[in-house]
């Protein structure tokens, strides 16, 4: 087996102390005043002897492995696995590696997570909350370990976030179809207590009253997570198989309530936009595949997944002692955009 080199072959090939090549291959070569061209020589001679540093021995010196745990509801999800690509390449511009994992909607899953992260010892988190975990987030708040929420929040807990304004989005998405002549709005969400789908239902609703459109039992419809192919499927049946209050328009408040709305509009051979207008919240490469180019609200992921990593490095870098944690919280609300295409255009008037 051959010999794995070490900072001290390195030291010993270029005739310098271990310390200067130690200094180097930690980026800390400004603070040892090495120069340029002698860092440069170092860093070569390391490449060109292909040394491969110690990670476990590092991590143990420094105090941080340099990793980084991303928790989303599903990773196989657009949204989030756009959002987790722009967290890695940030994170790789600091040094930083993730490790990712979905709780799948599930809190005992979230959890063990979480615990098992840490035990990997991971340096901070950014996690995209699932219901009922906020116990778990003051844990980690009382414990003064970095972590930062993405696309949900909870109004009990002082925590860092970053996030879209969507009371705000489903408002401006209503008040969209109404301009563009749709009357029969139906919004479907999902069943859940977390703040920000309680938003998108409060924005949806807000505008309905504001337009003076009319509201009832079908206006605004529930499914779980766990049987969303099988609840929307029921609801679509319910409302589009009958004459009786028969929906004019869908806002969908997640790209995965959306695609399964779809399939069923399809069954159905029902023409968008002419006899039905489609709003959905966030894109989906599934959404080419639909004859109709759709109407989404552009939750920014690049901007989400920017800031998270950037509010992450503010506190493994200062982690200041005035905040009742131990650390600074920052709250960024991000308006949401609303992409116009061609499934809610301007409806015809009947002559």
């Amino acid at each position: 087996m051959e010999k794995k080199v070490s900072i001290k072959d390195i030291a010993k090939h270029l005739g310098v102390s271990t310390a200067l090549v130690s200094y180097v291959l930690n980026n800390k070569e400004k603070q040892a005043r090495v120069g340029p061209e002698m860092a440069e020589r170092i860093r070569a001679t390391a490449k060109e002897m292909n040394y491969q540093p110690n990670l476990i021995a590092r991590s143990l010196q420094s105090g941080k492995t340099r990793t980084i745990g991303l928790i989303v509801a599903d990773i196989s999800n657009p949204f989030f696995s756009n959002i987790a690509r722009v967290i890695e390449d940030e994170a790789s511009l600091n040094n930083y590696t993730v490790i990712f994992g979905s709780s799948d909607e599930n809190a005992e899953k979230s959890a063990s997570l979480i615990n098992a992260l840490i035990k990997r010892q991971v340096d901070a988190l950014i996690i995209a909350p699932a219901e009922n975990t906020e116990e778990q987030l003051s844990l980690l708040s009382q414990r003064k370990f970095p972590y930062v929420l993405i696309d949900r929040y909870f109004n009990t807990l002082d925590a860092n976030g970053v996030r879209i304004n969507n009371f705000l989005a489903s408002y401006k998405a209503v008040k969209h179809l109404a301009k563009q002549g749709y009357t029969k709005i139906c919004m479907i969400a999902y069943q859940t207590k977390l703040p920000h789908m309680e938003d998108r239902k409060q924005g949806f609703l807000k505008a309905m009253e504001e337009l003076q459109l009319p509201l009832h039992e079908n206006s605004l419809r529930e499914s779980s997570y766990e049987a969303i192919q099988e609840d929307v499927a029921l609801i679509m049946h319910q409302l589009l198989d009958t004459k009786k209050e028969r929906p004019d328009s869908f806002l969908f408040a997640t790209n995965s309530l959306a695609i399964n709305g779809l399939k069923e509009i399809n069954k159905r051979k029902i023409v968008v936009p002419d006899e039905l207008g489609i709003i959905s919240f966030d894109e989906s490469d599934a959404f080419d595949f639909f004859y109709c180019p759709l109407t989404y609200i552009n939750q920014s992921t690049e901007r989400i997944g920017k800031e998270a990593v950037r509010i992450l490095m503010n506190q493994l870098e200062k982690k200041p002692e005035h905040s009742p944690t131990g650390l600074d919280t920052t709250q960024i609300v991000i308006d949401a955009q609303l992409v116009t295409r061609a499934s809610c255009r301007e409806k015809k008037k009947k002559e």
